[in-house]
């Protein structure tokens, strides 16, 4: 029989002891105990769904050239193919009490006083394993995905609760398990693929994907939904908001220019959560997502914060920049032709000897043809890019990125200092940093440590005490209180809080 004697040394109990608000972890992984998944799969679909299930999660988590994965190719395959090598060992398994808590819900439950925490959203590792099922199958495995996990965690919903997975191949099949989950689940946080991959239809016209499944793999470009995208998803994110739930995604890059070493997968690794997310984030501010739908709530996992803060910094500096009057500075049609003509006569002689140019003929020649782009008048929407957004001043950008947008920290992340700096941050704003510890993967070996470590960020003077306030208790409160005011009914934290089931109305529990 397990003993729990460490809950008192645990370093982040002792932390948590002395806090006089709740921590809210958005960000802790489980394994499934793959005979009885997989069995509950079975009974949901018959063996057909478990198939697919098995290939899907193959395909995800493996890249294949000629049928072999990166670990059963030669060294010469590898380069020939150009492999991206993909993840390896990347759970804890010498510390076996974690990984049994990964696995055994009552165990995770019971070690959630040790770990420091009073709540926690769970993101199941195969919660989003229907994405690359075949088309056929992909909504009824994703369904009994989602079927089995709200059944897996019901009995410890006062202190943990999972994400519902939800495949956006299209608009209608989001919002169609979005209602199952929600409606009929009860399920309350969605995990969403910040992206997907779609054939470039010039060439899957010449080269059919059925066909032509190598030149399928590399001619394809990535739908992030918000911008460009082929499919209206306005709809979805209508009925986000109606039913009140946050949106959080876990969306990595690796595969991308950059991030395609076919020998390091921590090559690959580093920084591609912040990249992925970014992208899909700046879709949907520049595609105008959170200026049609203010109270959309979007989290943004393992990427850490500080991008959070330099995406919004550029976008306040290229605004000021490039807004419609701004662009003005740049305007071919406003160049001086006289002006520069005289100037070119006094000063550049010798570098035009032997050029005879008029007047329009040198100022099309210094500017060239790279900035006159526009065979006709530009349309006004063609020139602002921040027109769908409906940015008209900083505050603008503030409100529809800083407001909307939360970005996941683990807890030994020392660029979260960036998130906080409110004398570089425009209008003196902090991002929202929230607390995620990230435990179940291999950056977290002791389920123990991650609140404590996150704890001498403040002994260190990387951020303050109000600042770890906001970080572990008061931006995850804002997350999921903002989308869903009863979020927190029925549970740990509506107890700590006093039985309210509204958000907090103490300025002290908001983000300074």
């Amino acid at each position: 029989m397990v003993e729990f004697s460490r809950l008192k040394t645990s370093r982040s109990a002792a932390i948590r002891a002395k806090l006089d608000y709740p921590v809210i972890d958005t960000d802790v992984h489980t394994n499934d105990f793959t005979p009885v998944f997989e069995d509950y799969i079975a009974n949901y679909g018959g063996a057909k769904l478990v198939d697919e299930l098995r290939k899907s999660e193959n395909s995800r988590l493996n890249s294949k050239s000629q049928g072999k994965d990166w670990y059963q190719q030669t060294p010469e395959e590898r380069q020939y193919y150009r492999t991206i090598r993909s993840p390896w060992w990347a759970r804890v398994t010498r510390n076996t009490l974690e990984l049994a808590t990964y696995t055994l819900p009552e165990l995770l439950y019971e070690r959630q006083a040790e770990q420091g925490s009073d709540y926690s959203v769970l993101f199941p590792n195969n919660a989003l394993a229907a994405a690359g099922a075949h088309p056929e199958h992909r909504q009824a495995l994703q369904r009994a995905i989602n079927h089995y996990h709200a059944d897996l965690y019901r009995k410890y919903s006062d202190r943990l609760t999972p994400v519902a997975g939800i495949t956006l191949t299209t608009p209608q099949e989001g919002i169609e398990e979005l209602e199952f989950a929600v409606n009929v689940l009860g399920l309350k946080v969605i995990n969403i693929p910040g992206g997907v991959k779609r054939p470039v239809r010039a060439i899957a016209d010449k080269y059919p994907p059925d066909q032509y499944p190598e030149i399928a793999k590399y001619a394809s470009y990535i739908d992030f939904y918000g911008i460009d995208s082929e499919y209206d998803y306005d709809p979805f994110w209508a009925k986000v908001v109606e039913l009140g739930v946050p949106i959080t995604t876990h969306y990595g890059s690796q595969g991308w220019t950059g991030r395609s070493s076919i020998t390091s997968y921590m090559n690959n690794h580093i920084g591609h959560f912040a990249d992925g997310s970014q992208a899909f984030a700046k879709a949907l501010f520049f595609g105008g997502v959170t200026r049609r739908f203010p109270k959309l709530r979007a989290a943004f996992l393992e990427g850490g914060a500080d991008w959070g803060s330099h995406v919004y910094i550029h976008l306040v500096d290229r605004f000021l920049k490039r807004n419609p009057e701004g662009l003005q500075n740049y305007n071919p049609a406003l160049t001086d032709a006289d002006e520069l003509y005289e100037l070119f006569e006094r000063y550049g002689r010798e570098i035009t000897k032997g050029y005879a140019l008029s007047k329009e003929e040198l100022v099309t020649t210094v500017l060239g043809s790279s900035f006159t782009r526009f065979s006709r008048d530009p349309a006004e929407d063609e020139l602002n890019d921040f027109a769908a957004a409906g940015i008209e001043a900083v505050e603008d950008i503030r409100d529809r990125w800083v407001n909307p947008f939360f970005f996941g920290s683990e807890s030994d992340d020392r660029t979260i200092a960036a998130a906080f700096n409110d004398k570089a941050n425009p209008l003196n704003v902090k991002i929202n940093a929230i607390y995620s510890s990230d435990v179940g993967h291999w950056d977290v070996p002791d389920l123990t440590s991650p609140l404590a470590e996150s704890w001498e960020l403040v002994e260190e003077g990387v951020i303050s005490e109000a600042d770890f306030k906001a970080y572990v208790f008061s931006n995850p409160y804002k997350l999921y209180t903002e989308a869903n005011p009863d979020f927190f009914k029925g549970t740990a934290i509506e107890s700590k809080l006093g039985n309210s089931a509204t958000p907090v109305k103490d300025k002290s529990l908001v983000t300074a």
